[in-house]
């Protein structure tokens, strides 16, 4: 075999062995939450009793709104997030927060999870102040829900069980921490995954 063959030979070989790893130039995936494994990873804001129960982590209680902060901040990436929600449940997942003590949905971008949200065109699978929910709105109580959320420079993206909800441009915040939010009813979250792109 002449010195290009291998060559060439080499570079496909290393080409399938990455590929098979998973490896990406988009970066690897990174689980942060599987099953009831992953409380340390983030940084608890508010009181929510978050607990490592029915093969998830679960909140039903609190004083007020209460987030799982993640510890590192991240500017371009794609979220997969399994939650389960009770009918009643307000809850969401914040992106490029700004101020780790103090999140709002005026200083993250909030992707809802809200279904009895009075203003409905915000409630599940919309992006609050920002990306109103594509009809007809979809309804995440009772039954366990896969968020994907991409934030790619000023592109935002919600997808809920496979259908997109919200597409936007909003150029406000760049990089920040994401959180996962319980403020009423019974949240479960079991498999909570980020890759930077």
């Amino acid at each position: 075999m002449t010195h290009s063959r291998t060559s060439a030979y080499t570079g496909i070989v290393f080409l399938l062995a990455l590929l098979a790893s998973g490896s990406s130039a988009q970066g690897d995936w990174i689980t942060l939450i599987d099953g009831t494994e992953g409380l340390e990873n983030f940084d608890r804001v508010g009181d929510a009793n978050w607990t490592a129960e029915y093969a998830s982590i679960r909140a039903t209680e609190g004083s007020g709104a209460s987030w799982l902060l993640s510890k590192e901040s991240y500017s371009d990436f794609e979220l997969r997030v399994e939650f389960w929600a009770s009918h009643d449940a307000n809850s969401g997942v914040y992106m490029r927060c700004q101020d780790r003590g103090r999140i709002t949905d005026r200083n993250c971008y909030e992707a809802n999870i809200f279904d009895q949200r009075p203003e409905a065109a915000y409630g599940t699978g919309g992006i609050v102040h920002v990306a109103p929910v594509s009809e007809p709105l979809p309804k995440a109580g009772d039954h366990w829900n896969v968020y994907r959320l991409v934030a790619q420079g000023d592109r935002l993206i919600v997808e809920l069980n496979g259908r997109r909800t919200a597409d936007v441009s909003d150029s406000q915040f760049s990089s920040g921490p994401f959180a996962l939010q319980w403020a009423r009813g019974e949240l479960r979250f079991r498999k909570v995954e980020i890759r930077e792109l």
